[in-house]
């Protein structure tokens, strides 16, 4: 250890769960969605990256510049092989100077952190915490990961270096590593444009619809989307859509990775960022995009009439992201003045500095200040996007002066409702009927399939995500059917067919014009929700989560209700709710089936189990993909009728609780609340 104090090495010690996860959180690993097998493929895949020469400790500390400060070696071969390479192929001073610093200081546990295992592609590609290291968003990774996308895209198309790829990106940055959004993606353009690939890249943020709605309208190869989101500040992630305009899935998703691996070393031009300066191959699709999305969304415009007169206001926070002037657009195309903005929000920040978490999917914490405008301003809607304007959020004021804040999946059944009825005017002949189609996910309310079997169209059910419903629409839309919707319970919705992803753009002006439509027949958003449910029956719903940053605890729970307290079987109660049916998506498993094998595709990479009780609800819990969370989706069915809607959900929260003390056992397992 040339010299290392016993105190350092101690310091050094790494527990046999740390040297399996390389150091990396349970947080660190849920954010980038990483599966048992991914790992074990990856690592493989590292090993392989990262051979040496033999010379490798003189490399090392040649390569950190000061062969008798820097000569620490770590008790980690694959560390210090990571740490080589890095020190040999990343031309970021700022990362390049951290891992230098790291290693001299002998921070051997930050160091591990930072060179745990590589991103994985998780939900359509990779997120993480920016920062330097194989485990990290840096510029040396995003090179690495193009490189892969790069070779697979000349593998699957022969066409590639004529239609080319896009790149958007939103406004996040991280000054310590001296990352962002834009800089991500100027890289990721100069390593396909190195290999003769054409990039139409945005020359500004734009909301991450942009980027499927571009790959479909100039029929391109591939679309690149550099953001985290509505993750925590210090994130960053690359999206990937596919040639059919919506989001990878297998096998794309397993043959990028595969490809990343071969190609980790960045080739000779792939830092050259002044590439993108001077090259033909590089098209900025901006203003053509901008126009024709707008001129795209007004198909969607039914009252624009109405929209000039309506009295109604309307206030609008992009939350610090993308979304100010792309809704400000969206509205003036479809009639309506401009909304009201939040003017401590209505500017890219990417310290997102007057809210704790950039989500509006938190409800009432974000929007604060909305509340506070909207009562100042007289506006009776407030309209809320993500910081990347995929999602959206809506609040109402009700007349007894308090602020309802719609869930996803009640803006779901208005949305819903709303598209049909639009539809319906423009195609009166029943015969239409049989290739209309709506989607949800399979975590979200089934009230677009109550209104389906009342009138008469199809709606199926995907798994969670839209990469999954964007695939199955665009399938749909091949076949010659009509989708009029989809949506998810995480206020993500897709109204229209040209943008195969959620798109918070287009449904916030969709939204505003559904709300002063009702409001010329006196009707409030809220009281036509009643009115749905009145009709096609309540579909009442509650969504939370709690926090693990343990894989192994969470990997322990699921196991548990497979083997319920040690009887080999699922429980057969909830505290004093029967259970009917049980669906395992993890290990393909349906109690309802014929044949015991579920519809929806399994996997096992991450954890979903669905139970059906006697009484009519049905509660599905999940792990995400992107964040250390274990999530559960409770809801309960009534027929159509007199039912009591207070009645529903004191069952529905009876049943919660159950699930909470029974099935998650927080204070057993050590899990921390949402509302903490």
């Amino acid at each position: 250890l040339r010299g290392v104090s016993g105190d350092q090495q101690q310091r050094r010690g790494v527990s046999g769960d740390q040297q399996q996860l390389r150091g990396v959180s349970g947080d660190q690993q849920q954010r980038r969605g990483v599966s048992g097998d991914q790992q074990q493929r990856r690592l493989a895949g590292d090993q392989q990256q990262r051979r040496l020469t033999g010379d490798q400790q003189q490399q090392r500390r040649e390569v950190s510049g000061d062969s008798q400060r820097c000569s620490n070696m770590t008790t980690n071969d694959d560390l210090d092989r990571a740490i080589v390479q890095w020190l040999e192929w990343d031309k970021n001073p700022k990362t390049l100077a951290e891992v230098r610093k790291q290693n001299c200081q002998g921070n051997f546990e930050q160091l591990e952190k930072y060179f745990g295992p590589r991103m994985l592609f998780g939900t359509a590609g990779i997120r993480s915490v920016m920062g330097p290291g194989f485990s990290c968003m840096n510029d040396l990774t995003i090179i690495q990961t193009t490189q892969g996308l790069c070779r697979y895209l000349e593998k699957t198309f022969s066409d590639v270096k004529n239609r080319g790829v896009v790149i958007g990106f939103d406004a996040r940055a991280h000054t310590p590593s001296g990352s962002s959004s834009r800089r991500f993606a100027q890289y990721a353009a100069t390593v396909l444009i190195s290999q003769g690939i054409p990039v139409y890249l945005f020359s500004q943020i734009t909301p991450t619809p942009f980027v499927p709605f571009t790959v479909a309208e100039l029929k391109l190869c591939a679309g690149i989307m550099v953001t985290a989101s509505h993750n925590p500040k210090q994130d960053n992630g690359y999206k990937v859509y596919w040639e059919n305009g919506a989001q990878i899935i297998s096998p794309h998703d397993v043959e990028i990775a595969n490809a990343i691996d071969e190609n980790v070393e960045p080739w000779p031009e792939s830092w050259n960022v002044k590439l993108i300066d001077r090259s033909p191959l590089v098209k900025d699709p901006l203003e053509n995009m901008n126009n024709k999305y707008l001129q795209s969304i007004q198909k969607h415009c039914f009252y624009r009439d109405i929209n000039k007169r309506t009295k109604l206001k309307f206030v609008h926070t992009s939350v610090h992201g993308v979304g100010h002037e792309f809704v400000q657009a969206a509205m003036k195309s479809f009639g309506f003045a401009p909304p009201i903005a939040v003017p401590e929000q209505k500017d890219p920040d990417p310290e997102f500095p007057t809210v704790k978490y950039p989500n509006p999917e938190e409800g009432k914490e974000v929007l604060t200040l909305s509340f506070a405008l909207a009562d100042k301003e007289g506006a009776a809607v407030i309209l809320a996007n993500d910081p990347d304007a995929d999602r959206l959020a809506v609040a109402e004021k009700l007349e007894c002066g308090v602020w309802k804040v719609f869930s996803g999946n009640e803006l779901g059944a208005l949305l819903g409702w709303w598209q049909f009825t639009c539809w319906k005017k423009q195609n009166p002949e029943p015969s239409g009927l049989k290739n209309v189609y709506m989607l949800s996910s399979t975590v979200s309310s089934k009230i677009l399939q109550a209104i389906a079997l009342k009138e008469g169209f199809h709606f199926e059910e995907t798994l969670t995500g839209f990469k999954w419903m964007g695939n199955k629409a665009k399938e749909l839309i091949d076949k010659g059917n009509k989708v009029l919707f989809a949506f998810e319970e995480a206020i993500g919705y897709m109204a229209t067919e040209f943008v195969l992803d959620k798109d918070g753009v287009s449904a916030a002006a969709i939204v505003a014009e559904m709300a002063s439509f009702l409001a010329c027949k006196n009707i409030t958003l809220n009281g036509q929700l009643k009115a749905i449910y009145e009709e096609y029956g309540y579909h009442i719903t509650k969504a939370s989560y709690f926090i693990c940053h343990d894989p192994k605890t969470t990997e322990k729970m699921f196991e548990n209700l497979r083997n319920y307290n040690g009887t080999k079987q699922y429980p057969k109660t909830c505290g004093k709710f029967e259970i009917s049916d049980i669906r395992d998506l993890t290990t393909g498993y349906d109690s309802s089936q014929p044949n015991k094998k579920p519809v929806l595709p399994t996997s096992k990479s991450s954890q979903m189990i669905t139970f059906t009780f006697k009484n009519g609800c049905a509660a599905t819990l999940r792990t995400s993909g992107t964040e250390p969370k274990i999530k559960y989706y409770v809801e309960i069915r009534a027929p159509p009728g007199n039912s009591d809607p207070e009645k529903l959900k004191e069952e529905l929260n009876e049943l919660v609780n159950a699930l909470v003390e029974y099935f998650f056992q927080p204070e057993k397992n050590g899990l921390t609340s949402q509302s903490h």
